[in-house]
């Protein structure tokens, strides 16, 4: 498929803060999630031939974001960097995320140590579906899998998360 370079260009305007938001909450970290989102479109340039439907654009994309921030989180070992700057200081106990925590900022940085705590995998459905909102057709494109494996999956990981944080003293429970 070829592409006019001032269709290439509306695509990175169109996708650019996707790709870099998913890149960011894969990698907590602005350099690497710029670093990242900046591959993911130099590989995208230099396979959009392999693309065979220009209306696939965007989950062919996110295949390309999620294959690019587990290459680079292998690479330079980040995410086992990451792992052990992630200090939660004071365990709370309470009934419900929000109702005990001083700001947003606080349990969102909660919740992105728990993402951070689960297996790639299970951390891509967690990001393209819970916070991208991506649908469930959509993920398996990019995962290359079945919808009904998505599905599984996708509960596994929360119930991941859940368990995680409940070892580091948060209790949650789901309204």
């Amino acid at each position: 498929m070829n592409i006019d370079p001032n269709e290439l260009e509306k695509l990175v305007e169109l996708y650019y803060k996707d790709v870099y938001q998913f890149a960011l909450y894969y990698s907590n970290s602005k350099e690497a999630a710029e670093e990242i989102t900046q591959e993911t479109f130099i590989k995208s340039y230099r396979n959009i031939n392999q693309l065979k439907n220009k209306s696939k654009y965007k989950t062919w994309l996110f295949s390309i974001a999620k294959n690019t921030a587990i290459d680079y989180i292998r690479k330079d070992r980040y995410f086992h960097n990451l792992k052990n700057l992630i200090v939660i200081n004071e365990k709370r106990k309470s009934n419900s995320f929000g109702k005990s925590f001083s700001s947003d900022l606080e349990l969102w940085e909660i919740l992105q140590a728990g993402i951070l705590s689960l297996k790639p995998y299970y951390r891509t459905l967690v990001i393209l579906k819970g916070l991208k909102e991506l649908s469930i057709k959509e993920i398996s494109e990019i995962l290359a899998c079945k919808e009904s494996k998505v599905r599984v999956d996708y509960h596994r990981a929360l119930k991941q998360i859940k368990k995680n944080l409940e070892e580091r003293g948060y209790f949650y429970e789901e309204a």
